[in-house]
């Protein structure tokens, strides 16, 4: 199948726009796991990561957030004697992407996934929680990439000369929103979405204050 002459190439496992075959990251925390993780993502297929300029492509990532029981997350199952047994464990990370000649778009993406509680084994739930964790950040940065690649046949080149931003494309085919959801093992399941926000709706969703990550 030809592509380079419709401005596309297979980079790794997507198919990725030539608006995005060159991007600068930036983020809340340039040292953490999920800006090192999105970084690993993107040039594992085949994207030069650069320095922010006027004419680049920019990722920004706004925040992430992880919750289970201790902090608002939310009790599947009980023992007899009322203790919890399986927790729901949700992630989300959301980012804001800048594409030259367009409007930002800002979106989240949110994993959930169940898994059980050993009332005998603190540690062990703690350790456990924490690779759950980990796999969850390295979904949510190849789900980034899934939505930079869903951009392929969507943009348009601005006019020259233009100085108004166009839509920003985002749902050509009405299927970015559905969850996608898979059993990883007896009984638990983990469901991925992906949703666009309102850059009006969060005054805290800006990329005024990026910081680069080298």
């Amino acid at each position: 199948m030809m592509t380079s002459a419709c401005g596309f190439h297979f980079r790794g496992n997507y198919l990725l726009p030539e608006e995005v075959s060159t991007i600068s990251v930036t983020s809340f925390d340039s040292y953490n796991q999920i800006t090192r993780d999105v970084k690993n993502q993107l040039r594992l297929n085949g994207v030069d990561v650069v320095s922010p300029g006027a004419n680049i492509t920019n990722l920004h990532l706004v925040r992430e957030t992880a919750n289970d029981d201790s902090d608002n997350g939310r009790t599947l199952s009980l023992y007899q004697n009322s203790r919890a047994a399986e927790y729901e464990l949700s992630y989300r990370v959301s980012y804001q992407v800048s594409v030259p000649g367009y409007d930002k778009k800002t979106f989240n993406v949110n994993i959930t996934r169940s898994y059980l509680d050993n009332p005998l084994a603190a540690l062990a739930k703690s350790v456990e929680r924490d690779l759950i964790v980990k796999e969850m950040r390295e979904q949510a940065a190849e789900q980034i990439i899934r939505q930079m690649a869903r951009l392929k046949a969507q943009l348009v080149v601005t006019p020259a000369g233009s100085d108004e931003l166009q839509d920003f494309p985002t749902d050509i085919d009405g299927t970015e929103n559905q969850p996608e959801t898979t059993t990883i093992d007896e009984g638990v399941e983990q469901t991925i979405s992906t949703n666009e926000v309102s850059n009006d709706s969060d005054g805290s969703v800006t990329n005024d204050s990026q910081t680069e990550t080298p």
